[in-house]
C-alpha cells in the first residue's frame, strides 16, 4: 500500500532533506510541496540536488492542493504548524511537525521561549527513549524533537533512567553546523563569517531547546534535571557533537557506564554506542538517520561523560520524521531511512 505526502516548508534545509528521503522511500509518495516566499517557483530553482523532483510546483501555504495527501510533514517556522492543523481537518491524516509547537508539555515554557499561545501537546516522536515507542504507536499527530535535544536525550537518557548519574548536575556544550540555524541570510551565518571559526551563542539559558531538553531527560530520570546547556556554532554546514556530562553517583566505571549504554540501545537500529575508546564524529553520520554514542567515566572529576554525534538534518530532524511517520503507518521503523554515513 502506497500513502500520498505533502510537504509543507519544503524551501528549507529540513524540508529539502525530507524530500530527498522521500525520493527513496518505498511506501511514501510526494503529492505536493509548498514553501511560503518561494510559491510558483519550481522545486528544482530551490533545491537543484532535487533532480527527480526539479518541476515540483512550490504551492502557496494555503493551496488547497495540499490536503489531498495522507501524511503531512511540516517543516515551518516555530509557531505556524497550529494554523495549518486546523486547515488540514482530517483526523485520520498523520501529521508529523518539525517544528516547536506541539514538544512542550508547559505551557510556560513555550510562552517564555517562543512567545504567544501554547497550541498544545502532542506524542514525542523520539522512538528510543524508554516507553515512547509504544506511547507512538497509531497516533496521527506527533511532535518531531528538535537536533540539540535528540542528541543529549540519546546521550543522558540511559544513565539518568538507571540512576548511574546526578539529575541536579548536568553539563552540555554541544556544536552544530550552520544549516541548524535554517536558511534565512543571517549575516554571521555568511561563509567569510563562519569558516575558521568556532562561537558560542544564546548560552547562560537562553536557547529555545532547554526547556525540551529538560522535558526528555526529567522524563527518563522521574525527576527534574538541572541543565547547563551551552550551544556552539561549528564551521560546517550539518552535523551535531553534543559532549554531555553529569556527576556521577556511584564510582561507576567506564565498562559500567557503557553497558548501560549498550543494553538500552543493543536493539535499537538508529543508535551504535561504538567500542570502549572509539569516538564519534560528525562526518560518520552525515546523511543518515543514526545516532553515535561514546562514555567514559572521568574518575578525577567524579562525572560520566557521554558524546553523541547526529546529522541534524537527519536523526535530528527529517529523518527523525520519517522514522516516525513509519511508526504512525505500521511500517517499520527503518522503512526508506540510511542507517550509514557518507564519507568523506
Amino acid at each position: 500500500m502506497g500513502w500520498r505526502a505533502s510537504v509543507l516548508g519544503a524551501s528549507g534545509y529540513a524540508g529539502g532533506e525530507l524530500l530527498r528521503l522521500l525520493g527513496g522511500h518505498p511506501n511514501i509518495d510526494v503529492a505536493w510541496v509548498s514553501a511560503g516566499s518561494n510559491a510558483g517557483r519550481a522545486l528544482g530553482e530551490v533545491h537543484p540536488q532535487l533532480v527527480s523532483m526539479a518541476d515540483r510546483p512550490l504551492l502557496a501555504a494555503d493551496d488547497p492542493r495540499l490536503g489531498e495527501a495522507d501524511v503531512f510533514f511540516l517543516a515551518l517556522p516555530h509557531g505556524e504548524s497550529a494554523a495549518v492543523v486546523e486547515r488540514i481537518g482530517d483526523a485520520d491524516a498523520v501529521v508529523v511537525d518539525l517544528g516547536a509547537d506541539f514538544r512542550l508539555a508547559d505551557e510556560t515554557d513555550w510562552e517564555g521561549f517562543y512567545g504567544g499561545a501554547h497550541a498544545g501537546t502532542w506524542p514525542y516522536g523520539l522512538p528510543e527513549l524508554p516507553g515512547a515507542r509504544s506511547a507512538l504507536a497509531d497516533q496521527r499527530r506527533i511532535a518531531n524533537p528538535g537536533c540539540y535535544p535528540t542528541a543529549v536525550a540519546l546521550a543522558l537518557a540511559p544513565l539518568l533512567a538507571a540512576g548511574l548519574v546526578d539529575p541536579s548536575d548536568v553539563v552540555v556544550v554541544a556544536a552544530s553546523g550552520t544549516s541548524g540555524a535554517g536558511r534565512t541570510a543571517k549575516a554571521n551565518l555568511l561563509g567569510s563569517e563562519v569558516m575558521g571559526d568556532l562561537s558560542a551563542y544564546k548560552a547562560g539559558g537562553a536557547h529555545q531547546h532547554i526547556p525540551e531538553i529538560r522535558q526528555s531527560l526529567s522524563r527518563a530520570a522521574g525527576e527534574p534535571v538541572s541543565l547547563s546547556f551551552t550551544p556552539v556554532l561549528a564551521p560546517m554546514p550539518r552535523g551535531i557533537l553534543a559532549t554531555c556530562t553529569a556527576r556521577l553517583v556511584t564510582d561507576s566505571s567506564t565498562e559500567e557506564l557503557h553497558a548501560a549504554l549498550s543494553v538500552a540501545y543493543d536493539e535499537e537500529p538508529f543508535v551504535t554506542v561504538l567500542p570502549v575508546g572509539q569516538w564519534p564524529h560528525t562526518a560518520a553520520t552525515f546523511g543518515s538517520n543514526s545516532c553515535h554514542l561514546q562514555v567514559v567515566a572521568d574518575a578525577s572529576a567524579g562525572r560520566a561523560v557521554v558524546v553523541a554525534a547526529i546529522d541534524n538534518l537527519g536523526k535530528g530532524a527529517a529523518g527523525q520524521a520519517i522514522q516516525n511517520a513509519n511508526i504512525a503507518l505500521g511500517l517499520p521503523e527503518t522503512t526508506g531511512l540510511p542507517i550509514d554515513g557518507v564519507a568523506p
